[in-house]
């Protein structure tokens, strides 16, 4: 007699779902689509179906503890008897790739779509909304999505007779698979409507507001729920992606949440100090040039930059000034900078005479 708790590689007291996981784990070794040509394995197969016939049954199982044998089981079983091709359908659903059992294509969410859209530095700084027009698949009006010419609806599939599904033979058992000719909706359409050409749906431009934040930059990404193309089978619609690029501004350089810019100053301004109004983001702003002042000096003009998304504290705004020497003067400028120059020309000189004096006495020590 066999022994099919030994066949399965389970214990007498094992219990229904341990049963099931051995079969399984089994019957995908062995099965014949695996293992073509192979009758070792085929033999293997058939010894563990019988098995799992037996042992899946309760009542089946009881007699089989108790006698040794089960009445109307004998050597071998038939692949067809009654609930044991659920159990495979079950089993090898996911082994051939298809739909298995009585269920139809499942609802699936839609596609998203993106759009790219460009904005200026100040719009950036300060948060805008803009229109887009964007297309997108939507229902279509003239066949109310069905797809079917007005009044000449979908006929039932004769292949799969509106099920969804045929059901194929694979080897010694049967499996459940969506049918190819409806692709699982029981439904073909025989008069296309003209204006989807049967698809339900047509793609049209829709106007969409959208709000963008201050504080965005290059490659942020705006995200629109619901938006994107419509869902498959009733599954929900897909969303809408924004993604922002934020243009070069002629006269500012952003850096993350801080402001550069370059302001010329002329040679008395740097010399003698004075204070400048200075362009900013927002108007303008005065900034103070202290006596002296270098070509290249860097100065901060605080909270005049831009703010973090969803943050209310601005960076700085960064200021470079740099001396703008004129090309073109006046006889009277010429006269009073060659005056300054033979005046100022002595100081340096005696000046710089003075460190190398004190350089090179340093060096001989």
């Amino acid at each position: 007699m066999k022994d099919y708790y030994e066949i399965l590689g389970v214990l007498r007291e094992a219990s229904e779902a341990d049963i099931k996981k051995a079969f399984r784990q089994l019957a995908l070794k062995y099965h014949p689509d695996r293992n073509p040509g192979n009758k070792e394995a085929e033999e293997k197969f058939k010894e563990i179906n019988e098995a799992y016939s037996c042992l899946s049954d309760l009542e089946k199982r009881a007699n089989y503890d108790r006698f040794g044998t089960v009445e109307g089981v004998g050597v071998g079983f038939g692949p067809f008897e009654p609930g044991f091709g659920d159990i495979f359908e079950d089993i090898f659903g996911d082994f051939f790739g298809t739909f298995t059992g009585r269920r139809r294509p499942r609802p699936s969410q839609g596609n998203d779509l993106r759009y790219d859209l460009d904005i200026t530095l100040m719009e950036a700084a300060f948060g805008t909304e803009k229109t887009i027009e964007i297309p997108k698949w939507e229902s279509c009006t003239e066949c109310r999505g069905t797809g079917s010419t007005p009044g000449k609806g979908p006929i039932t599939c004769l292949n799969c007779k509106g099920t969804g599904y045929v059901r194929i033979q694979q080897g010694f058992f049967s499996i459940s698979k969506t049918c190819g000719k409806c692709n699982g909706t029981g439904k073909i359409i025989t008069d296309p409507c003209k204006s989807c050409k049967g698809q339900g749906r047509v793609k049209r431009f829709r106007s969409i507001n959208v709000k963008v934040p201050a504080g965005v930059d290059t490659g942020s990404r705006l995200r629109i729920t619901g938006e994107g193309d419509p869902g498959f089978y009733g599954g929900a619609p897909g969303d809408l992606f924004v993604v922002l690029n934020v243009e070069e501004h002629p006269f500012f350089k952003r850096d993350g949440t801080e402001i550069f810019c370059e302001m010329p100053i002329s040679f008395p301004q740097a010399a003698l100090g004075a204070e400048i109004e200075v362009p900013t983001l927002d108007g303008t702003s005065k900034m103070k040039i202290p006596l002296g002042t270098p070509s290249g000096r860097i100065f901060h003009i605080k909270g005049k930059g831009l703010t973090k998304v969803g943050g209310h504290v601005r960076g700085d705004q960064i200021v470079r000034v740099y001396v703008d020497v004129p090309r073109k003067l006046t006889p009277r400028q010429r006269e009073l900078l060659e005056e300054f120059a033979r005046i100022n020309g002595d100081e340096i000189a005696k000046s710089f005479k003075e460190k190398l004096k004190d350089l090179f006495s340093k060096a001989e020590k």
